[in-house]
């Protein structure tokens, strides 16, 4: 089956499970759409899949989480965070090298985009990355408010974390003209999410920024929404998706190399069932 469009949702380190789904896809030379959309952690696998780069997603999140540089307690309340999130770019282009130029050619017929939140307007914007800035924007849509530096910056303007303003973009799709999506989750599909405890504190830390404070507020709620516009769509959409059936072993936080793998596998399983009834 082909579709319009993909989109991969982020999750931190339950990237690990995407980065399977998509190894299988690789594997069965399988690049069904005419776009993709990746937001965060989702980026990072979309980048690698767009490469062809069989385990290269995984790897890099190996390698993530034996440094004991990237994730550093210390650093909590310093300008960097206590994930250093700017590492992710030193990954991409020398540990577990990033063909760029492959994913160019490899994209040429596709349709990419990366999303972020805009810093001062807490709006998302739809990037479409070049050679000049990929990297960059994916670093951009990873920024995550409060665990990592919480801002990056590319011509100048200041963006972070695209799940904060759009953490499922069916409607933002459906609208370009998308109207049969895959969608490749990292939670479990009957799951709704509640207020985190970056959302309470984001809309109480951005309170003298009203924009940003809503983006906080309102994140689990415009989630959610975009759940129900997928379980109810219009008539002339049609919504598939590759979500695990419970939770996964890696949170957006926590991990181990164990549990990594685990989600990986359990990826490369659901993505070989979803060619299987292709």
């Amino acid at each position: 089956m082909t579709y319009d469009c993909i989109i991969i949702e982020g999750g931190g380190f339950k990237t690990a499970f995407t980065s399977g789904v998509l190894d299988a896809f690789i594997t069965a030379n399988y690049f069904p759409t005419r776009a993709v959309i990746g937001i965060s952690g989702g980026a990072v696998a979309m980048s690698y899949y767009l490469s062809g780069q069989y385990r290269y997603c995984i790897k890099s999140l190996i390698s993530l989480s034996k440094d004991p540089e990237f994730a550093n307690y210390k650093r909590a309340f310093g300008t960097k965070g206590y994930l250093d999130i700017d590492y992710l770019a030193e990954i991409a282009s020398k540990k577990v090298p990033f063909d760029l130029d492959r994913a160019l050619k490899n994209s040429l017929d596709i349709n990419v985009n990366v999303i972020a939140t805009n810093r001062e307007s807490g709006t998302p914007v739809y990037f479409t990355p070049t050679k000049k800035d990929w990297i960059q924007m994916v670093v951009a849509s990873c920024t995550l408010p409060f665990a990592t530096k919480g801002v990056h910056k590319i011509n100048g303007k200041s963006y972070f974390d695209g799940g904060w303003s759009d953490p499922l973009p069916v409607k933002w799709a459906y609208n370009q003209g998308y109207k049969n999506i895959l969608v490749i989750r990292t939670k479990p599909k009957s799951i709704r999410e509640k207020q985190s405890w970056a959302d309470y504190f984001g809309s109480k830390y951005f309170n003298n920024t009203p924009a940003l404070a809503h983006v906080f507020e309102s994140n689990f709620t415009t989630y959610n929404n975009t759940l129900d516009f997928m379980e109810t769509p219009p008539k002339d959409l049609k919504v598939k998706q590759i979500a695990p059936k419970k939770y996964l072993k890696s949170g957006t936080y926590s991990y181990s190399k164990k549990s990594l793998m685990l989600d990986y596998r359990y990826g490369v399983d659901m993505g070989l069932l979803h060619l299987n009834s292709k």
